[in-house]
């Protein structure tokens, strides 16, 4: 008989990673969904998300502080076994698909248990046929827990963005809590807390989740990161980029806000003829931060939302460009027609870093014509760029500072006229590459006479 060859085993080409998003009301999870499957939709993968099965039931009439005890348990039972219908419908795709999948699902079978007692829930277990570490453990490959604004972030907690949720201040610290115990048990837990603002609470869900997936991009989501945006002159052919790249087409509306300082705005993203949809409010800043809520809706709920757009601003049509280079994420925003005439040709860069000016620019990428670092400059705000009528004409609805603070309109003005030459004679700038190396022979030049 032949002997049988031993090989080394085979590492799987395709991942499917299934997480599972839980915590308190008003922790975040909503908006770290959207960001999550942006980001990792940038990277190629497939990303799934399942539906809160509680708000999904409870949207239809049952409201859960009106059951009795009785109604409870046969809630909770029915509940497990429609979120694993759910969740298997998905898991399912996943398997069928080609590429790289996340699965992100608010909450999961063990949030059920946070509600009930332990022998009401071993009985749903014992009915169901089900057993704790099968449906935790062997279910799911990372828990996050993302902790009530309730919690530390008292002066952000708010019932308004979510239409199942009324819980006050104790009554959602007592959720967390609860949903903090019910998956003490799983390997793979990790608890965002409230200690940082909420743009650091976000890009620490995304690091973890980019750790247990085991993919290096750098320094992009850590806690000290900012974001920096440069602009370029002109792109290479697609044929010609010299690394892999992501193109998604993208589309932004801006909408009437009933709320003085919020901004509300829909984005339509494409890829391969499929199409997300989200919805964002950016709020004025509070407490020296500001808060995006975003939102994935459905094609449904945007082509309403698209009744409600504020005329005063054009739509934004672009290609964003994701891609790595020297494991460090980047985007490139290339705007198209139809546009204002201050948006043609305009292409800026995005990344997020640790490093100063000066190393950041030895680590830009080489092969793009980085003319000059934007960070911060309201000239380059998207709503800024979408306004429809010449900047000077509408200097008060120009956005400085996303504030609700009135402004000096003669000050508004000035800072227009400003921001407007900015914008036009940027293009006439030397490259950050070409800064830096003056920069370099002045400094050695200057060591050399130093030295005689």
């Amino acid at each position: 008989m032949k002997d049988l060859e031993v090989k080394d085993p085979i590492a799987p080409t395709k991942r499917i990673h299934k997480l599972v998003l839980t915590g308190g009301p008003c922790g975040g999870k909503t908006t770290g969904q959207a960001h999550l499957a942006t980001f990792f939709e940038s990277l190629g993968w497939k990303v799934f998300r399942v539906p809160e099965t509680a708000t999904v039931l409870m949207s239809g009439g049952i409201s859960f502080g009106e059951l009795n005890e009785e109604q409870i348990l046969d809630f909770q039972e029915h509940l497990v076994a429609t979120m694993m219908a759910l969740e298997d419908t998905y898991f399912s795709m996943a398997e069928k698909c080609a590429q790289n999948v996340l699965i992100i699902a608010d909450r999961g079978t063990m949030d059920a248990s946070a509600f009930i007692s332990r022998e009401a829930w071993e009985k749903i277990l014992t009915k169901l046929g089900l057993e704790d570490i099968e449906i935790s453990d062997n279910r799911y490959n990372h828990i996050v827990h993302m902790q009530s604004a309730a919690i530390g972030a008292e002066k952000f907690y708010t019932t308004e963005d979510h239409a199942a949720r009324f819980e006050g201040i104790e009554l959602a610290r007592d959720r967390d809590n609860r949903a903090m115990e019910a998956w003490r048990d799983h390997p793979y837990v990790d608890i965002i807390d409230n200690r940082s603002d909420f743009d650091s609470k976000i890009n620490r869900l995304i690091d973890l989740v980019v750790k247990r997936t085991g993919i290096n991009v750098g320094d992009r989501f850590s806690a000290n990161a900012r974001k920096v945006k440069f602009v370029i002159s002109g792109i290479c052919p697609d044929s010609d980029f010299p690394v892999k790249f992501t193109d998604f087409q993208v589309v932004h509306h801006y909408l009437h806000s009933a709320q003085k300082g919020f901004q509300t705005r829909l984005r339509k993203r494409v890829r391969n003829g499929r199409a997300t949809y989200t919805f964002t409010v950016r709020k004025p800043e509070l407490q020296g931060q500001t808060v995006e809520v975003k939102q994935p809706i459905s094609q449904r709920d945007y082509n309403n939302l698209l009744a409600h757009r504020d005329d005063n601003h054009l739509p934004i049509f672009k290609t964003r460009r994701s891609f790595l280079y020297e494991n460090q994420q980047y985007q490139l925003d290339i705007y198209r027609a139809p546009c204002h005439s201050r948006c043609k040709n305009l292409i800026l860069l995005e990344t997020f870093t640790t490093s100063n000016d000066d190393e950041l620019v030895d680590s830009l990428p080489p092969f793009l014509k980085i003319k000059k670092n934007l960070t911060g400059d309201p000239a380059f705000s998207m709503y800024n760029l979408s306004i429809r009528s010449d900047w000077e004409e509408s200097a008060e609805q120009f956005c400085h500072k996303l504030s609700s603070d009135d402004e000096e309109e003669e000050e508004n003005v000035y800072d227009v006229r400003k921001a407007h030459e900015r914008l036009v004679h940027v293009s006439e700038e030397n490259t950050v590459f070409d800064v830096r190396r003056n920069e370099r022979q002045i400094s050695e030049s200057s060591d050399s006479v130093s030295s005689l």
